[in-house]
This record gives C-alpha cells, sequence and structure tokens, in this order.
C-alpha cells in the first residue's frame, strides 16, 4: 500500500463499488491538491454522489483506496471516520437538512459547538456567515419559516463556518434559482480561496464546472477523457450525424 504523493490532501486509487449488484465506480482514482477546487461533472447517476461518499469516508469502497493528507481513511474505524468529518470535512447536500428545532443561526453555529465552541463564542461566527450569504436577516427564524433557497444558504454557511481543511459540495445549488445559484457559488469560492479550503464539487451544470480550477469527468462510474473527433468542425462536439448517446460514448475513453 503505497502512499500519496505529498502535494495531494486526497487521493484516491481504483475505486470500486457496487449498489445492489450495479456497479456505482469502477477503478476511479484521482488526487486532489491541497487549495484546490475540483469539479467532478457528469451526467446524472454517473457515480458523483458515490465518489464524494468515499472521498469524504461516509462510504467504503469495496476495493480501491481513499487517502486524507498521507493517512488510509480507508482502514479507519467507524468512530475515526466520523471524527475525521467531524473535525476536518464539510459537507452540502442538494437539499438542505437542517435541525427544525434549531434557528438559522443555531444550525450554522452547530458544528461549531459540536467541536466544544461555547454558544457565546459559536453565534457571533454563524451571523457573519449569515451576513456574507444575505441572510442576516432569518438569523432568527426556524427551517419551516425560511423559503428554500435561504435553507439552503444556511446549508451553505453551516458547512463553511468551520473552516474546514476539505468542503465536499454535491449539487449545492441544484434547488436555487438562477441569480441566488450565481451568489452562492460566489460566496462558496471566494470563502475557499480566502481561507484555503480545498474543495470537491459534484455538478452536471457546466457553468457551476467552470468556477474550478480542474474537472474530472464521469460516466457509468468510469472516469473519462474527451476526445476531439477528426472532421467534426466544433472539436467539443461529436461527430455530425450521430446521435446524443453515440456521441457521448464516441467522445469518451476510460482512463
Amino acid at each position: 500500500m503505497a502512499a500519496p504523493p505529498d502535494n495531494d490532501v486526497l487521493w484516491a486509487r481504483a475505486l470500486h463499488v457496487k449498489h445492489n449488484g450495479s456497479p456505482a465506480l469502477t477503478g476511479v482514482s484521482l488526487g486532489v491538491r491541497e487549495g484546490e477546487i475540483l469539479a467532478v461533472s457528469g451526467p446524472r447517476g454517473c457515480g458523483k454522489t458515490t465518489l464524494l461518499r468515499c472521498l469524504s469516508g461516509q462510504l467504503l469502497p469495496q476495493q480501491g483506496e481513499v487517502w486524507f493528507n498521507s493517512t488510509p481513511v480507508h482502514t479507519m474505524r467507524p468512530l475515526v471516520r466520523e471524527r475525521l468529518r467531524r473535525d476536518r470535512f464539510g459537507w452540502i447536500d442538494p437539499e438542505p437538512h437542517l435541525v427544525p428545532e434549531l434557528t438559522a443561526w443555531e444550525n450554522v453555529a452547530l458544528p461549531l459547538m459540536l467541536r466544544g465552541a461555547s454558544h457565546r463564542a459559536a453565534k457571533p461566527v454563524a451571523l457573519e456567515w449569515l451576513e456574507r450569504l444575505d441572510i442576516g436577516a432569518c438569523a432568527r427564524k426556524r427551517p419551516h419559516a425560511l423559503l428554500q433557497a435561504e435553507r439552503q444558504r444556511v446549508a451553505v454557511a453551516r458547512a463553511l463556518v468551520s473552516t474546514p481543511s476539505v468542503l465536499f459540495a454535491d449539487e449545492p445549488t441544484a434547488p436555487l434559482h438562477r441569480a441566488d445559484r450565481a451568489h452562492v457559488l460566489r460566496t462558496l469560492t471566494t470563502a475557499a480561496r480566502s481561507h484555503g479550503i480545498t474543495v470537491v464539487l459534484a455538478t452536471h451544470d457546466a457553468e457551476v464546472a467552470a468556477l474550478a480550477d480542474r474537472t474530472v469527468s464521469l460516466l457509468d462510474g468510469r472516469r473519462v477523457n474527451t476526445v476531439h473527433l477528426p472532421g467534426s468542425g466544433d472539436p467539443a462536439r461529436p461527430k455530425a450525424g450521430t446521435t446524443e448517446a453515440e456521441g457521448r460514448a464516441a467522445c469518451s475513453l476510460s482512463v
């Protein structure tokens, strides 16, 4: 078992995962550099969420290795992985999962208090992040009184409040309208760069992927590269006369 390169904060090798007997990841390998914003792109069902869950220690691959800062995540005991996720990682789901009994600022402050911060110390930090996301006025509201876009911004603030080493964002702007999506992404990427947070961002949206430093593409659970076909005019498009499915297949090779 070889350790990953020193400049990779996350490193995965030959990940294989099956769900109910169907392949979700097949031999996927990648490295993520410290402070990098990496987009994992591909159509729905291609394995993006499964890959993020493996990298974050939520899911153990049936085969393969996952390393964080040269420490093997795939051999950690469940309690150690849970502490790793609590202390070093942040996570944003496509849909916000907030604690209904807590106010917006209390939801945001929760990761800090789970790490031992006092109520008094956590509150101003949580309020600052709500202000950054333009929902400071919602601080005392509970989730049921918030709009969907507001709840998602609370979830983003909660993921950023503890300045995690790595932030995993699984389609983080899926429930948002275009204007809200742009603001949330701008806040997320600005915060990541200013605080040195590594971001692994799953998306099927090309505009979202364009904000990343680098993009890794998945198709049917495999990592793929785009091949420019001769005579196609636009090198990013499949050859004329092919169907969308044929063109997508023709433009992808496993690596």
